[in-house]
């Protein structure tokens, strides 16, 4: 008995040793085949490729950040369109679905660092592509500083500083701080600060949206039907549900991040496309959940719908679970503002360096440059960390100008994706026939189209004036900041012919994987 005993014992390290060689060998072999395939998409990478599918879906998932999301416009949505604005999280989570399909199908066979740019790259060509990161990388740069302006009030609350305008622009800028600083250490420390706000957001946001629910509904569970008299100018309640969706369209982006670190993703052409839909469905059923708790929890809806309540999520949290549990909720909401704010800068760091590595910015040597210590473009993220601060510090001297500013940032990323969406129907058209791992097979078509109208729909209906009596610079903010940004980017293309520069591959797509 002591024998066979002995003989077991000495049986499991030698299969528990065997398990992990053949584990490794495994993973070797990923990480050689995704190196040749990016050779053959015509680049090496000096990136660390150590992200896990968890870890990079965890990358969207606070890029998307529905805490971040809902609590950002709560009473904005609420105020707009009463309480039924709720279904417009359900409505537009399943047309950005439609967007996220067609990204997938894309990445999978083109898993190249940076996202839009490069896809567009390789499905249209230079011109398109290098419009399509221009006006994405702009909408990233306003996006961080939208993100941490807006999280820097809910930081003040949670110090005990009054939200003026200069601590609420000195926390923004530490945000930012925070976030370069974590971005530029490298791709494991993303990748755990990821899966930390990940956790924390989720967690609390199931554990503050049940206890709202069960110890703090002022709301019968039918209020998502009541508008609460609320009304558009011409009498009907559509207009009034279409503007307040603007809240959950600011809320549905963030899984092309997954993509934007492709190169540090093993078997990226397989897990990112799933990581992708897993951020709209995990990311979109929080999101619903936090906005149906808060609605359910809010005392007084009139006071909300007037305009009297002007900080329902406040009010709520505070009514709900008095001050110290207010600020428990504020220290997750902090995690959540920085994590999103980290997630927006490294998909912006990313897209400057894989603009710089096809040389087709100045200073390219340098953006392009990664550090071999971190294994990540250090230079294009401190720009990317730079810039999103000028435009935040700039509020203390020039507010009307950059909340005019700041309004592009949602209008901006859906223009973009709509470029990659475009571009992929054009592609389709020239004879392109997916040839990753995921694809859509006989929908494709259908899915891209139906992608495709959603957008155009989604981004007029963000950028529909709908204050007559406004200032027109106010009225017509998103139409006046896409054009400048638009135009400014066509003449700098068109005088500097950036596109030209370097050799990398582009509009090839139609003749891959035939």
């Amino acid at each position: 008995m002591q024998h066979s005993r002995t003989s077991l014992e000495e049986e499991l390290p030698a299969e528990q040793a065997a398990a992990a060689a053949s584990a490794s060998d495994a993973a070797q072999a990923t990480l050689a085949a995704d190196a040749a395939q990016l050779r053959a998409l015509g680049y090496t990478s000096k990136f660390d490729r150590t992200m896990s599918e968890l870890e990079n879906f965890s990358l969207g998932f606070t890029y998307l950040s529905p805490v971040v999301g809902v609590y950002s416009l709560f009473a904005f949505a609420l105020a707009a369109g009463g309480p039924p604005m709720f279904w417009s999280y359900l409505f537009v989570g399943i047309g950005q679905l439609f967007v996220c399909l067609v990204f997938g199908e894309v990445v999978s066979q083109f898993p190249i660092s940076g996202g839009l740019y490069p896809w567009a790259r390789r499905l249209v060509g230079k011109r398109w592509a290098w419009m399509a990161g221009w006006v994405y990388g702009w909408a990233l740069f306003v996006s961080i500083a939208a993100v941490a302006t807006g999280g820097a009030p809910y930081v003040a609350q949670l110090l005990g500083f009054a939200p003026t305008p200069i601590n609420t622009t000195g926390l923004a800028l530490l945000m930012i701080a925070i976030a370069t600083a974590c971005n530029v250490s490298g791709t494991r420390l993303l990748a755990r600060v990821a899966m930390f706000g990940f956790s924390c957001e989720l967690i609390g946001a199931v554990l503050v949206g049940t206890y709202l629910l069960v110890f703090a509904r002022h709301q019968a569970l039918g209020a998502v039907f009541n508008t609460f008299g609320v009304r558009s100018a011409g009498g009907t309640y559509l207009p009034a549900f279409l503007a307040s969706s603007l809240s959950a369209m600011f809320c549905y982006y963030g899984f092309e991040a997954c993509g934007d670190v492709a190169e540090e993703t093993p078997d990226a052409s397989r897990k990112i496309p799933k990581a992708m839909r897993m951020t709209i469905y995990v990311g979109g059923a929080a999101s619903m959940w936090v906005c149906f708790a808060l609605i359910m929890a809010v005392p007084d809806m009139h006071a909300v719908v007037s305009g009297k309540d002007a900080d329902p999520v406040t009010t709520v949290l505070r009514t709900a679970m008095g001050s110290l549990g207010l600020r428990c909720v504020l220290a997750v909401v902090l995690v959540s503002f920085i994590s999103c704010a980290l997630s927006m800068q490294a998909a912006a760091g990313r897209l400057l360096f894989a603009y710089a590595r096809d040389e087709m910015l100045v200073h390219h040597r340098l953006l392009s440059r990664i550090s071999p210590h971190a294994h990540v473009p250090v230079p294009a993220l401190a720009v990317s960390g730079l810039i999103p601060a000028t435009i935040a510090l700039a509020g203390l001297w020039l507010a009307n100008a950059v909340a005019t500013i700041i309004s592009f940032a949602s209008v901006g990323i859906y223009i973009a994706f709509q470029m990659l969406v475009l571009a992929a129907l054009a592609a389709r058209l020239q004879g392109w026939r997916p040839a990753g791992p995921f694809r859509l097979g006989r929908w494709g078509w259908a899915v891209n189209l139906t992608a495709l109208i959603y957008g155009v729909g989604a981004i007029i209906n963000m950028m529909w004036p709908r204050n007559p009596h406004d200032p027109w610079y106010s009225n017509y903010a998103m139409i006046v900041t896409t054009t400048s940004v638009v135009v400014l980017g066509a003449l700098y293309m068109v005088l500097g012919k950036p596109y030209d520069r370097g050799r990398a591959p582009a509009g090839d797509a139609h003749l891959m994987g035939h």
